[in-house]
């Protein structure tokens, strides 16, 4: 049976628990949408929907007899813990606790369960797990779980405390991807069932491959049954939501339009605009290299209530109704949302690493992915004489190609890339198109809007121009990968021909356009750009729209079922499917430009 204890246990010191410069989302909702980029983005709640505070929640258990607390891998779970017994305890009520963590099966069987899953040894890749979050736990010490008849509140809590199926009200504490990263680069988290801290790279790979998937299919399971969500990002800052309040918001939310909340990471090749246009980012990074703008499976979701923000991972929005969200392709993605935006910033950086990524069957086969990394880059903004490295020079010689890598990995002396690989001059407002297995990599003084399929790990890296990753440490190299991959007819003139998109007018009216970007024929998603003056009126067409002003200060959009909301430039946004039409309003004084990516219609019902 697992451990029962009535006294909780001693509070852990959170002085450290996380390892980065970036700001924590705050509690507080007196950060609203301005007249400039917003790093907190909220959905809208009714006022008094937002709970917050370890006392405020609880008072919403006090008059229970059973709870289970079940919740996301890096939850500091005896702090919480620690925290709501002393609340509860301030109320008059003396719980029980049940630590689910007690039935886990042995840290040597959960090594033996998830070795299949980690790549043998590859340094960044696996392949998804394909069992369950009841694997990791032994059947028999979780049938033994039973609550204290003696006492007046049993609480069990811990990862997969949904699992025990009593007639008890259930609690899920969220926590972002990004803070949990955080945390693990500062060493104060675990993978399931683990011991002791992993590396921060290979604490990553388990959680991507193995301990994600398992609890993402968890909180699939369960969304229905969640009587509140509780965002645990803030140890001892909670804020919480009421499940029935936060399921009808993401009913709301999938048939209007909303924005994830953004998140920003240094890197050895970043640069400096998105430092320079948005403020409210830490100024003592040394670089941006990343926003993730909108990454499905890392980005989370907020809400406020005009008073407190509660933060919950993307994917309850999906696990809620997906076929609302990505309307006539949702039997072809499934949970997964297709598409992302983020930035790669090289202003006053240098060169991207060069690079590759998996072809369909490549993805598939190796590391159990449904769809593969298909790229392209828009060009928001760039210094004169900037390049892309993109496609093959003429006439190349893949076995000469390889024999220069391997010679530079080996005694760390450079290559000439340029007489092996293309570049090609960039503009304001092109697209370049990265269709998986094609050489690239974005030059120095770009920004990069990454248009892209969501996977976003797989990237197969040739040569990285001799330097080291912000820890100091070369960057793995992944020769043997990219060469499994790259597809060397991609050179020459038919770069140009074929991986160079080329715009062209497809609708207008007496102030506005429609520009079509076309895409590569392997691509599954297209690109179109609005350029207006007054407004213009858009339809979903039975796919999810990923929208991003990339030319004006600012815009309102008003969607059919009524809901109004204001974006600013560079803020990416999302308008589901189900919307079926929404109102581009411009509110700068020029004309605004807004790219569009969505899911090509000929393809939405295909496998």
């Amino acid at each position: 049976m697992a451990a029962v204890t009535k006294a909780p246990v001693v509070q852990r010191q959170l002085s450290a628990y996380r390892s980065t410069k970036q700001l924590l989302l705050p509690a507080s909702s007196r950060f609203a949408q301005g007249e400039s980029y917003c790093l907190y983005p909220a959905f809208p709640l009714e006022a008094g929907a937002v709970g917050a505070s370890f006392d405020a929640l609880a008072r919403e258990l006090t008059e229970l007899p059973l709870l289970r607390i079940d919740g996301y891998v890096g939850v500091f779970w005896s702090h919480f813990r620690h925290r709501l017994h002393e609340a509860l305890a301030r109320l008059g009520a003396e719980a029980t606790w049940i630590d689910i963590s007690e039935a886990l099966k042995g840290p040597a069987e959960i090594e033996l369960l998830v070795a299949p899953f980690l790549g043998a040894g590859d340094p960044l890749f696996g392949t998804r797990f394909t069992g369950t979050l009841a694997d990791f736990f032994d059947a028999d010490r979780l049938a033994a779980v039973r609550p204290d008849p003696t006492a007046r509140l049993t609480i069990l809590f811990g990862c997969g405390s949904a699992l025990i199926d009593w007639d008890a009200p259930l609690i899920y504490v969220d926590l972002p991807k990004n803070e949990l990263q955080y945390r693990s680069r500062a060493g104060t988290v675990l993978n399931i069932g683990a011991v002791d801290p992993a590396p921060p790279k290979s604490q990553y790979k388990r959680c991507y491959f193995v301990d994600w998937p398992a609890l993402n299919q968890h909180k699939a399971k369960i969304i229905e049954r969640v009587d509140w969500f509780v965002d645990g990002q803030r140890p001892d800052e909670p804020t919480f939501i009421a499940g029935v309040v936060l399921r009808e918001a993401l009913d709301r939310m999938s048939r209007n339009v909303f924005r994830v909340r953004p998140w920003f990471e240094a890197g050895p090749w970043g640069g400096q605009w998105l430092k320079s246009h948005v403020a409210a980012l830490p100024q003592d990074e040394p670089n941006y290299a990343w926003s993730f703008e909108m990454i499905s499976p890392e980005n989370g979701i907020a809400f406020s209530d005009g008073q407190h923000l509660c933060e919950v991972s993307f994917d309850w929005l999906m696990y809620r109704d997906h076929h609302a969200v990505l309307g006539e392709c949702a039997d072809q993605f499934g949970y997964d949302f297709p598409i992302r935006f983020d930035f790669l910033d090289t202003f006053d950086g240098s060169n991207l690493s060069l690079q590759c990524h998996p072809r369909l069957a490549y993805i598939r086969e190796q590391f159990g992915e449904p769809f593969t990394q298909d790229e392209t880059y828009y060009i928001v903004d760039c210094k004169p004489d900037a390049e892309v490295y993109l496609g093959f020079r003429q006439g190349i010689d893949p076995d000469a190609f390889r024999t220069e890598l391997e010679r530079s990995y080996q005694t760390s002396t450079a290559v000439d890339v340029k007489q092996f690989v293309n570049t090609v001059p960039v503009h304001h407002h092109d697209l370049y198109l990265i269709p998986s297995g094609t050489i690239h990599c974005s030059g120095a003084n770009i920004l990069v809007l990454e248009i892209s399929a969501t996977p976003y790990i797989f990237t197969f890296k040739m040569y990285d121009w001799l330097r080291m990753d912000l820890d100091g440490v070369p960057r793995p190299l992944n020769i043997d990968r990219a060469f499994d991959n790259l597809c060397f007819e991609r050179q020459g003139d038919s770069v140009a021909t074929h991986l160079v998109s080329h715009p062209s007018t497809i609708a207008e009216g007496e102030d506005w356009r429609l520009i079509h970007l076309p895409t590569h024929s392997e691509h599954f998603y297209d690109v179109h750009r609005y350029e207006f003056d007054t407004e213009v009126v858009v339809e979903t067409n039975g796919s999810p729209h990923i929208l991003m002003l990339v030319e004006g200060s600012r815009l309102s959009i008003e969607t059919a079922n009524g809901m109004c909301e204001q974006f600013n430039f560079v803020e990416t946004f999302v308008v589901p499917a189900a919307a079926g039409s929404y109102k581009l309003i411009n509110q700068s004084d020029g004309r605004a430009k807004v790219v569009k990516a969505f899911v090509k219609r000929h393809l939405m019902r295909e496998k």
